[in-house]
């Protein structure tokens, strides 16, 4: 009886050997196989390959925190020197207008990574001091970018200074020139908030807009004012049309550009001949703030700072009504010129 258990024992053994000796073997041949079948058939062979036109812009993706710390000041030469950075003259300028969107617009089209902003106003085009210091001096104001990438700057006093165009001619007469205006009434309001609020801040009085905006002499539209003269659109671009051509400038429509800016956006890259990569992901409405804010990426947002958006001042509306009357016929001359129309009263 003892015999035949063993007898049983060993054959159930010799049984699972042979399973696991056979499970091994099979093993080891699939593994060959496979590594048999690697260098002819690679993995990444089966993707579709990559568009040759997208591949320095997700490089350019990746180092923008090269671009942050050269901002900063952290970055060294030998980072600048390995990575082929350059300070450039700006291919685009903002030039106005004020109180227009000027620095909504800057930050959005930062959003593209084949555009580098210059961070603040340079003045150098409209300050005779600052002109006088030389275009090295400019060029050393502007940010660090790789060679393929645009530097764009914006100073919206630009539009409205007379020796500009001339300036700017002189330096580079291909460049491209972005234009963003609001309805004219409109604007000139919000540069009147402006003022008021910086006067407010240094306990100053300052009148109300009916009195600067009105001639209370003659009761029509006071053109010295220079928050009514700056929304006169036509008078400053026919100064910059003896310079540049009508297909350098490019209008954006400001009020648009808070209500649904990505349409506005894409016009631009195609005006700036470059390929479209800002989407409706890049923007989103912040309803606190009352504006769409900026999206990078999946951790960095940014907002523009709490002073734009200011709540306007109630004004007469007599005095809005004679505005826009006193605007139209410029408004339809600046449609004419620059093959845009807005619904503007």
């Amino acid at each position: 009886m003892l015999f035949k258990q063993q007898a049983l024992l060993r054959q159930k053994l010799f049984v699972l050997g042979s399973l696991a000796i056979g499970s091994v073997l099979y093993l080891v041949a699939r593994v060959g196989t496979l590594d048999r079948l690697q260098p002819i058939c690679p993995i990444e062979s089966r993707l579709p390959p990559p568009d040759p036109e997208q591949i320095p812009l997700r490089t350019l993706q990746f180092k923008r925190g090269l671009l942050h710390e050269l901002r900063k000041g952290n970055a060294t030469k030998e980072q600048i020197r390995l990575h082929n950075l350059v300070q450039q003259l700006p291919r685009a300028i903002i030039i106005g207008v004020r109180k227009g969107g000027t620095r909504a617009l800057l930050e959005m089209l930062n959003l593209h990574p084949a555009v580098v902003k210059a961070s603040q106003e340079i003045h150098f085009f409209d300050n005779d001091q600052n002109y006088a210091r030389g275009i090295d001096w400019y060029r050393g104001k502007m940010p660090f970018s790789f060679p393929h990438q645009i530097t764009i700057e914006k100073s919206p006093a630009y539009f409205i200074t007379e020796e500009v165009p001339e300036r700017i001619f002189k330096m580079n007469s291909s460049i491209k020139l972005l234009i963003i205006v609001r309805e004219p009434t409109t604007r000139a309001v919000s540069d009147y908030t402006q003022v008021l609020e910086g006067k407010e801040r240094k306990n100053k009085t300052y009148h109300k807009f009916e009195k600067l905006a009105i001639d209370t002499n003659t009761c029509e539209v006071n053109t010295k004012y220079k928050a009514v003269r700056t929304s006169i659109y036509t008078k400053h671009l026919e100064r910059w049309l003896k310079y540049f051509p009508v297909e350098q400038f490019h209008i954006v429509d400001g009020d648009r550009l808070i209500t649904d800016p990505l349409p506005e956006l894409q016009l631009v890259e195609r005006f700036l001949n470059l390929p479209s990569r800002i989407s409706q992901y890049n923007l989103y409405f912040n309803a606190t703030r009352g504006f769409y804010c900026l999206r990078f990426n999946i951790v960095f947002n940014k907002c523009l700072a709490g002073s734009k958006g200011r709540i306007h001042p109630d004004v007469d509306p007599s005095v809005v009504t004679k505005l826009q009357k006193f605007f139209h016929p410029f408004n339809q001359k600046f449609y004419q010129i620059t093959g845009r129309t807005f619904n503007w009263p």
